[in-house]
């Protein structure tokens, strides 16, 4: 099974962050994510099961950047984090 593809970011342990429109996106090159008013565009493959990258972006409308990971689940679910420079770091749990 592969991360590529498009997932919904059901919950954020911790932080309210998780509503609607949050998302990450793995593809061939990279990806994107939207997860509140912080989104990015992720850097590296989405290939596999388990992926780290780097991503810039904005917070709140200032520019931001870090890095993170995500990884499947025996049970479909993508768990991960993302997290800011010397900032937050933001667990998440998506599905397709």
């Amino acid at each position: 099974m592969t991360l590529k593809g498009k997932w919904r970011i059901v919950e954020t342990p911790g932080y309210d962050m998780a509503g609607p429109g949050s998302y990450v996106e793995f593809g061939e090159e990279g990806g994107t994510f939207a997860l509140d008013c912080l989104t990015g565009s992720i850097y590296g493959p989405g290939d596999g099961e388990a992926v780290d990258f780097e991503w810039d972006g904005n917070d709140e409308m200032d520019e931001a950047s870090g890095d993170g990971g995500a990884e499947l689940q025996p049970h479909g679910t993508l768990q991960g984090q993302i997290c800011l420079r010397a900032g937050d770091e933001i667990p998440f749990i998506a599905r397709r």
